[in-house]
Parts: structure tokens; sequence; C-alpha cells
């Protein structure tokens, strides 16, 4: 994701793998175009560059392709509803009900692992010896909880098997309305009036994104007075 809030950031890539009796059956990867400028404090920590993402497919493509992918299953990861706050609001927002069961492999940690002195998914992978290629990508990340939850089930199921059942995950988010013609058209004229350079492309924007940006630039540049044209717009 390009940051933490599910209802203000964007996700940058999927990864998923299906487990059957702890193997690894089948892969899921996905780059996903976020139609904004990345950070450079994002592409330090993950290593994704804008010209990885300028290749990806939509988000709305991404997560639906997903949740094909996860049909009829639980999910599992590393502080779950995490992950699962931008899988349910990239659904939502194309009208899909997403309502999933999962195991948090973090919870199981705390409980199992009290000795461990951290419980992050780098710290057990090193802890546990659990191989892992490339921190915060999807795909690497999504195997290495695989191989987690593998271990953890190897030694505590028997012991507790009711920790590891799946569980209704809750978080509620409300659906995202694109940005209105008129927002998109207001917004590009303040922009190119005063010389502005956005980090979100103007068609991606919500109608929320679209007020709060347009609002900034008031704030900060002033009110512009448009005339339009057949030629298009002149500025007094």
């Amino acid at each position: 994701m390009t940051g933490l809030n599910p209802k203000k950031d964007r996700i940058l890539e999927i990864g998923a793998v299906r487990m059957e009796d702890g193997r690894i059956t089948d892969i899921f990867d996905r780059m996903v175009n976020p139609h904004m400028k990345l950070s450079k404090d994002i592409t330090d920590l993950t290593g994704i560059t804008e010209e990885m993402v300028s290749e990806g497919c939509d988000c709305a493509k991404a997560v639906r392709d997903f949740l094909e992918f996860a049909d009829g299953l639980a999910l599992a990861g590393h502080n779950i509803i995490f992950d699962y706050a931008f899988l349910k609001q990239g659904a939502v927002n194309q009208g899909i009900a997403l309502q999933k069961e999962g195991i948090d492999t973090l919870k199981l940690a705390r409980k199992f692992l009290p000795e461990a002195e951290k419980k992050s998914l780098g710290y057990l992978c090193g802890y546990l010896q659990i191989p892992r290629k490339e921190e915060h990508r999807a795909l690497d990340d999504a195997k290495a909880t695989a191989q987690l939850l593998r271990i953890l089930q190897e030694r505590f199921y028997e012991k507790e098997p009711d920790a590891f059942c799946p569980k209704a995950l809750q978080y509620k988010v409300k659906k995202q309305q694109p940005a209105s013609r008129r927002q998109k058209r207001r917004l590009k004229e303040l922009v190119e009036y005063h010389k502005i350079e956005l980090d979100l492309e103007i068609e991606s924007l919500t109608r929320n994104e679209a007020s709060r940006i347009t609002n900034r630039i008031l704030q900060l540049s002033g009110q512009v007075s448009v005339k339009h044209s057949e030629d298009g717009f002149t500025h007094q």
C-alpha cells in the first residue's frame, strides 16, 4: 500500500498463496497502478518504483481477480485486518459485499510464542528460520506468512485446535464515489491556472479526494475566476 489508511491510501500490490495440507499449491501476484506518484519512503521500503506500477492493472481488476482466486476460502495474514481493510474498501467501491473469515498469525504468535522478543513478521522469520527473499513485497510476505502458519499449526494445533479456526473478519467501510465531472473540471482549471503538479491523477480521484485537494489549493493559492469560451477558458 502507499500508506496505512484504507480510506486515503492505495494498493500497490496484491500477493497470495493457496495452502493445502501445509503445502503451497497456487500463487496470486498482481502489481497495481495506483495512478499517483510514489514517495521516496515507499520506494525505499518496498523496492517498488513508479516504472513498475505504471505497467500494473487498475485496483478494481486486481481486487476482482483476487476475490476469484480466494473464492470460498478463508484468509490468513499477519495482522490480517490491515490487509483486509484495503481489500474490502476496493470491493465495496465496486459494489461487492465482501465478508470473509480469517486467521491472524500475529494473534497466534502472541499467544503461542510469548518468548519471542518481537512479533513482527520480519522478526519471526528470523526467529523461526523462515526463508524470505524480499521484505515488504506482497507475494514474499504471503509465502512467509504461510510458512509461519504451518509451523504454528505443527507445534500447537493439537494442543489448542480452536485457536486455528477462521473467524469472521469485521471491518466497516463506505463506498467511495468517483469524483464528479464538475469536480474534475474545476480541479483541472485550478491546477492549470496555478501551475500545480499533483501527485494523484485527477481521473482517479474520489469525490472526497477531489474536494479535499480543491479546498487545499484554494486555501494556499486563492480563488480564480474562469470565463468559458468556445476554445476552452480564459482567466480573469
